[in-house]
């Protein structure tokens, strides 16, 4: 069974954009070639990236003009993609589809044969398949940064969520890069 996976960059208190959407500068403290290089090895896990509608159009508007990263820009350009949405009903970006109803989608796609689906960035798309019990692993890298507002990663909950770690991992930014499994018990 394929697992699903969120993949995100998180300052220390707990925001992944900042007061203004698509602000993403926080990421610069992080970013530097390991980072770079856990990139690279996600793209190697995965065959098929799931995006929430505001992250899909900040990522379809970026990545097919990047002139950095080239071989993050190859990869982002030719995988498989999902832009989950109940207001667009066509992606412009190459290999993507539109899917309305996420959660009876990813069910069925989890049971297929291939490699793990990550999903980047969508925090609210995140937090509907973690209450649905379908996230199974949440990486995140947590930047050395505090923001003190902005969008949080997290949303609020009325049922807590036990998270058991698999990972630390230290980069040399300072940032430190945490995989957990979600315990999906009801």
């Amino acid at each position: 069974m394929r697992k699903l996976i969120t993949w995100n960059l998180m300052t220390l208190d707990g925001y992944f954009e900042g007061k203004a959407p698509w602000d993403l500068s926080f990421h610069e403290l992080a970013w530097g070639d390991e980072l770079r290089a856990y990139s690279l090895e996600i793209s190697r896990q995965t065959d098929l990236l799931v995006f929430g509608r505001k992250t899909y159009e900040g990522m379809a508007a970026y990545w097919p003009e990047a002139t950095n990263e080239p071989e993050i820009k190859e990869y982002m350009n030719a995988i498989a993609k999902i832009a989950v949405s109940r207001t667009i009903t066509h992606a412009d970006w190459n290999n993507t589809r539109v899917v309305s109803d996420p959660i009876a989608e990813l069910k069925k796609l989890k049971e297929q044969p291939g490699k793990d689906i990550f999903i980047f960035g969508s925090a609210e798309l995140c937090d509907s398949l973690l209450k649905a019990n379908l996230i199974d692993e949440i990486r995140i890298c947590l930047v050395p940064g505090v923001l003190g507002g902005g969008n949080p990663h997290f949303k609020p909950s009325e049922e807590p969520k036990q998270l058991t770690l698999l990972e630390t991992r230290p980069v040399k930014t300072g940032a430190v890069i945490l995989r957990y499994a979600v315990s999906n018990r009801k």
